[in-house]
């Protein structure tokens, strides 16, 4: 496979970066097509030792970058994201093999990866603080934004790139270093995305902002949690795991951003518009496998449409060509391993057993070597613990509400908070979705999906979801620490607050 050699990928790669790629000592790690189940390369990954070398170097690192003026650290980023988009097709090809997504989504990722970068670079010459009014004459308060540090990232397999981005380009700019365990899921993703980006920062003398380590939670990713020299952890995965990772980070005086499990759904309203409804369902609940924190989970549906929104649904999915993720008439590719196969298979016996109906799918696809299986639609209800849980994989439960009110209670009525999404013409009932007392999530859309977040907005959820955002906005500031000044250019040094003292 040429992108393959175009992206430094070789049949046996290093686990460790930190400006150079290192001679590494860990066990091999084999990376497996999800679509074939066939060996793509190994990587030997990285020991504690080697994790301590590529952490030293990232921070000698960031302590010279954060002297660097912002918008200098932006042109920086400006020429990593032109490397990205000099390599797209070879990197979202690799997605495709590695990881599973068909090719338009590994396309997109590297797309998305583009994007961010590109709103970082602007990002840099507006960091922006404040100018205040001190209550004492003669005297000037400001408030200013300062680097960081090290930004751990741990990143999940279904967003080998995309994620790492949403955090790196932000944080380079804020005058920040990476340190970057992948998933062990999509390592050579890892390899390859940091193979594009390292010639920029290392022919400016920072190779080692982008240090990289492959290797278990127990040999490097604990150490990464426990280590003070940094200072913010961005982790994505599961919300059992991030209950850890925050416990342990927070224990050390150190801040986190959680991006977890979610639980999305689809309120349709009497008045939905269905022909955007369906291809919204279908896309969020099918692309990927249903392995996005934003899939398609539930569908809320008005009783007085429900019949419709069933058979619609149904011939949508039997539409849905399930295959190699490589060829582009495929739509929905592989999930990523025998295990994500087997707990979808638990869940729907799970609802068989509670009462519920699989109207249509939720069986293992013969394909060799792959991990396929025919997404599920399922009748069920919204307290059923199946449904109250994220299952990873492209099974949409369907539950009736009777009027907004019920539709609210039961939509909110899950421990997650990602993403949310309603379907209506009716004024009052999207404005009642998107105020305080409608969705509980972080993210919540009318008459679009909960799947495909653009980058110029903040990304993240509430409750279980974990908390903290990343990507757009005002996210910038997470990677940056606030500091206020006050400057006495009086002849007196009269105290706050109007106290007398000697």
């Amino acid at each position: 496979m040429d992108f393959l050699q175009q992206l430094g990928i070789q049949d046996t790669n290093s686990g460790a970066y930190n400006g150079q790629w290192m001679e590494t000592s860990g066990p091999l790690l084999e990376s497996k097509s999800p679509a074939s189940g066939e060996v793509i390369a190994s990587i030997r990954q990285a020991t504690a030792a080697e994790y301590e070398v590529c952490a030293e170097a990232a921070q000698e690192a960031f302590l010279r970058w954060r002297e660097v003026p912002a918008p200098q650290r932006g042109e920086i980023v400006r020429r990593m994201g032109n490397a990205m988009r000099e390599h797209k097709d070879a990197l979202g090809r690799l997605i495709s093999l590695e990881m599973g997504k068909i090719l338009q989504e590994g396309w997109g990722e590297v797309q998305e990866a583009i994007d961010i970068a590109d709103f970082a670079v602007g990002q840099s010459r507006m960091l922006y603080g404040l100018s205040m009014h001190s209550e004492r004459p003669g005297h000037a308060m400001r408030e200013q934004w300062h680097p960081l540090g090290i930004v751990g990232c741990v990143t999940a397999f279904n967003f080998p790139m995309a994620v790492w981005a949403w955090n790196s380009m932000l944080a380079f700019v804020c005058g920040d270093a990476m340190l970057w365990k992948p998933s062990s899921q999509a390592p050579l993703c890892a390899i390859a995305l940091t193979n594009v980006c390292r010639p920029v920062l290392e022919e400016e003398g920072f190779g080692a902002l982008a240090s990289l380590v492959v290797g278990s939670g127990r040999e490097v990713g604990q150490r990464l949690l426990e280590d003070s020299r940094v200072p913010l952890v961005s982790f994505t995965g599961s919300t059992a795991v991030g209950r850890g990772v925050a416990s342990t980070v927070s224990g050390r005086f150190g801040r986190t951003i959680l991006e977890l499990g979610g639980n999305n759904a689809v309120v349709l309203m009497p008045d939905a518009d269905l022909d955007l409804a369906i291809p919204a369902i279908v896309f969020g609940s099918v692309g990927t496998a249903g392995q996005r924190c934003t899939s398609t989970r539930r569908v809320l549906v008005h009783g007085s449409i429900a019949d419709e929104v069933e058979s619609r649904l149904v011939a949508a999915y039997e539409q849905v060509r399930i295959g190699d993720p490589s060829d582009e008439a495929t739509l929905c590719g592989p999930l990523i391993d025998d295990k994500a196969v087997q707990t979808m298979m638990e869940a729907l016996d799970k609802v068989r057993a509670l009462g519920g109906e699989i109207i249509y799918g939720g069986e293992r696809v013969a394909l060799e070597g792959g991990h396929y299986v025919k997404p599920a639609i399922a009748r069920a209800q919204n307290e059923w613990d199946v449904v109250q849980e994220e299952t990873f994989a492209p099974i949409l439960y369907l539950v009736t509400f009777e009027d907004l009110e019920d539709a609210m209670a039961q939509h909110n009525g899950v421990p997650q908070g990602l993403s949310s999404s309603m379907f209506t013409l009716d004024m009052r009932s999207a404005e009642r979705f998107l105020s305080a007392a409608g969705s509980d999530c972080g993210i919540a859309n009318v008459n679009i999906g909960t799947s495909g977040a653009e980058i110029g907005g903040a990304f993240g959820g509430e409750k279980e979801t974990g908390g903290g955002r990343e990507s757009g906005s005002d996210a910038w500031k997470a990677y940056m620490r606030r500091q206020t000044n006050t400057v006495n250019w009086s002849r007196d040094l009269p105290l706050a607050q109007g106290i007398q003292f000697g």
